[in-house]
């Protein structure tokens, strides 16, 4: 039989109404076998979710606060989820020992992986389901990195023997038994690590929108969504700014072969979008796939005529960055030029350093740095089959009165990056995107 395992985002288990959209779509399907639940999120728009709570209880007690002047509150929140499914079930003790241990300075990771705890413990009660608790299936090495091998081996362990269950995502254990927890958003994690441990057929991770949009809802309006991406232009268009799932969560389940749907809890009759390994299928009439981008960089120009012929020059330009701790985005460069592209932020305290370790080592003709430019990255696996793509993104670019600063095209042509000013980024977004999906 098929075997799917199923994570909800704390937009989908906020109150007691949505537990039971969950538990519907859980059961709807026997293949669902292993839940993978956040903490409750926003009921309403000025709502506060647990896990800040939880963050904001830890505070207060740390700084020598009473937790009996907010704890409550977050008892409010499960007992008034229990009271409304009608659940039989008393979680005080719990809750009792959360409070004392955050009192006792039990640890910032610990209070906020309780919101996750909790919320399993309710959910497995209300679906019938087996409790899994995370931190004895997930596990970290001593210096806090994640333990994949170990944690794959014993998760595997666990769920062969449950038929189905729930595991409370975002946390683990270290070596020493205190909770150490992903960082935000680390359900999305946590469910590709059990998709990985049960070898399931899909993963499926609900949320609050149907699927991966083609474009940033806040810049276009009502684009379009993404019926079917690879994991390669998901990364593309994650590392330029364009979230829906948790970056991390992708890998264990690339490397199973495992494919992602992403889903809506309020619209489950909704595909969504499927994140599959490989495809050699596209949308011929839109051609890309996605479009996206950030603000925020700077760029370092260096000019030096016959640069070509100095062997090595592009390793000590690299070295200045690499002795910071400074990462690049991008390397265009020309016969006698060479720019860096780089985070704003990353610079900022050490811009001046950097330039004199430059000069020093390179004895450039021209040192110049920029700054407020915005990246926008066109991606899209039928790219590299479509004649003239590159020309349409520039046309549109143009016909927008946008001068592009840079271009840049990966070496697998699935993307190209136009680099652009600031105050031209929305406007090159909304170019981009008008000229694909008409």
């Amino acid at each position: 039989m098929e075997m799917k395992v199923v994570k909800f985002g704390g937009s989908s288990l906020a109150d007691a109404e949505h537990f039971k959209q969950v538990a519907n779509i859980i059961k709807a399907d026997p293949a669902r076998r292993f839940v993978v639940p956040s903490a409750p999120g926003k009921r309403f728009s000025n709502d506060i979710k647990v896990t800040d709570m939880l963050y904001e209880c830890f505070e207060l007690t740390r700084t020598g606060g009473d937790a009996d002047a907010y704890f409550p509150k977050i008892e409010e929140r499960y007992n008034g989820i229990i009271a409304d499914l009608g659940l039989d079930f008393d979680i005080s003790g719990e809750l009792a020992y959360v409070k004392n241990a955050i009192t006792h300075h039990s640890g910032r990771d610990f209070a906020a992986s309780r919101g996750e705890y909790l919320n399993g413990m309710i959910l497995a009660k209300y679906l019938g389901f087996d409790f899994i608790d995370a931190e004895n299936v997930i596990f970290f090495r001593n210096d806090g990195s994640f333990d994949e091998e170990k944690t794959n081996e014993e998760m595997r362990k666990e769920l062969k023997k449950h038929e189905y269950a729930v595991i409370p995502g975002f946390y683990g254990c270290m070596p020493n038994g205190t909770i150490k927890t992903f960082s935000r958003g680390g359900s999305d994690i946590t469910g590709a690590i059990v998709a990985r441990a049960a070898d399931a057929d899909l993963y499926e991770n609900w949320t609050d929108v149907s699927g991966f949009m083609m474009a940033d809802p806040r810049i276009i309006s009502n684009p379009c969504t993404i019926d079917t991406i690879t994991y390669r232009e998901l990364r593309e268009l994650a590392y330029m700014g364009a979230t829906v799932l948790h970056d991390e969560a992708i890998f264990p389940v690339r490397y199973a072969g495992i494919p992602i749907n992403i889903r809506n809890t309020n619209r489950p009759e909704d595909r969504g979008t499927m994140i599959v390994p490989e495809t050699n299928e596209y949308d011929a009439a839109r051609v890309i796939t996605g479009v996206a981008g950030r603000k925020g960089y700077s760029v370092i120009t260096i000019e030096k005529d016959m640069m070509n012929a100095e062997v090595g020059f592009g390793r000590k330009v690299l070295e200045v960055f690499e002795d910071d701790g400074i990462s690049f985005e991008h390397l265009p460069s020309g016969i006698d030029t060479m720019s860096v592209v780089l985070e704003t932020k990353a610079i900022e305290e050490k811009r001046e350093r950097v330039l004199t370790r430059l000069q020093k080592t390179l004895r450039p003709d021209s040192l110049s740095v920029e700054d407020g430019l915005a990246l926008v990255a066109v991606v899209g696996r039928g790219m590299v089959r479509a004649k003239g793509t590159a020309t349409r993104v520039f046309d549109a670019i143009s016909a927008a009165d946008v001068n592009i600063k840079m271009i840049d095209q990966g070496s697998s042509e699935m993307n190209i990056i136009v680099g652009v000013e600031e105050h031209d980024f929305e406007k090159t977004l909304n170019a981009i995107y008008n000229e694909f999906v008409k």
